[in-house]
Formats: C-alpha cells, structure tokens, sequence
C-alpha cells in the first residue's frame, strides 16, 4: 500500500460503512470527513442519533433558552471519541469568528457553546446537524480500513449530511455511488 501522505485527502468526503465491518458502532454508518491528513482523520457519524437527546433536551442542559420557534432535531453519536464533547456540522452561512472550520463544499464544523447559543435564539445555520463525540483514526488506520473494505468513500451532499430522515442516508450515500446496498457482500475480494 502506499504511504498515507501519497493518498488523497478524504477531507470532505463521505465514508460509508460496508457490511461486515465488525464494529456495531459504525454499522450501516455514514461519516462525514472533517479533516483527512497523513496524521490522521476526523470525522462525524451523521445518521446515527443519540438515543432519545433531543437538541431542545441538550441545549435545556447547558441552561441555553430557545427563545425562536425554529424546528430542533435530534442530537447525534458523531463517534466513540469524547462522547461528552459536542460538533456542529452546518451549512456555511454561519461561520463563528475564527472558531469555524470550513471543511468542504459549503459545510463547515464548529464546536463552541456559541453556535449552540445561536441556534437557540433563531439566529444559526440555516442546516445543521449536532453531534457528541467523533471518530477518529492514526496516522494510516483509515487508509488499512479502507484497503480491507471497511468503508466506501463518496462525494458528501447537503440533501445526504443534512438529511431528516437518519434511516436513508446510509442508502442515499450508496445510491449516489450508484451501488445498490442489496448488492453488497461482507466479504472483501482478494487477488
């Protein structure tokens, strides 16, 4: 395999979690690339939630008032890394101050208490996905995971990572490879 700083950056990229994976957490699991670089990646699950939390019950947590009638969806698992730790994904007409990365196509990430604050008061993103914890790979595992069909790697979209309906993004990112998820096999070819 070749060394991971000669592999393109995933960084924006959707990876999608193939049948046998191996690790229930990811199960038919969507992520979306955060960063990508040969010390590693970061990414967010976007269509696993995170039990019953919903966004209202989270942000009655942190003592933030809703004080706007905006529709408030659930939290997310972004991933087993610093569950207690939370990530906004969003559409990139919100940026806060210098705290927002700008990842790739219009999406951006920001992890402080304003953005939540935002939010509340009607004044946030116009897409967002909220998230506690993420998934993080060393230097080189996500590459091994991929070479050993644990994940297909796609095009991020808005309609895929800001969908409301978490139970079609897994097929939604298939489709958009044009692979039919009744086609899969748990099983990686080798030659």
């Amino acid at each position: 395999m070749d060394k991971p700083q000669d592999l393109p950056s995933l960084t924006g990229k959707l990876l999608i979690a193939m049948p046998g994976m191996g690790d229930p957490r990811f199960e038919h699991g969507v992520v979306y690339l955060c960063t990508h670089s040969e010390d590693g990646a970061m990414g967010l699950i976007v269509n696993k939630p995170a039990g019953d939390l919903s966004l209202r019950g989270l942000l009655e947590k942190l003592d933030i008032r809703v004080t706007s009638n905006i529709r408030l969806g659930p939290v997310h698992f972004g991933g087993p890394v610093e569950t207690g730790r939370g990530f906004v994904l969003h559409s990139m007409d919100y940026a806060s101050n210098d705290s927002t990365l700008e990842v790739e196509g219009g999406i951006g990430m920001t992890a402080t208490l304003d953005i939540l604050s935002d939010i509340a008061g009607g004044r946030g993103p116009s897409r967002q996905l909220v998230a506690l914890g993420y998934a993080g790979w060393g230097p080189g595992q996500l590459e091994s995971e991929i070479a050993e069909n644990g994940w297909l790697t796609a095009d991020a979209t808005h309609d895929i990572v800001f969908r409301a309906d978490n139970t079609e993004k897994w097929r939604a990112a298939l489709a958009a490879l044009g692979v039919d998820a009744l086609s899969l096999s748990s099983d990686a070819g080798r030659a």
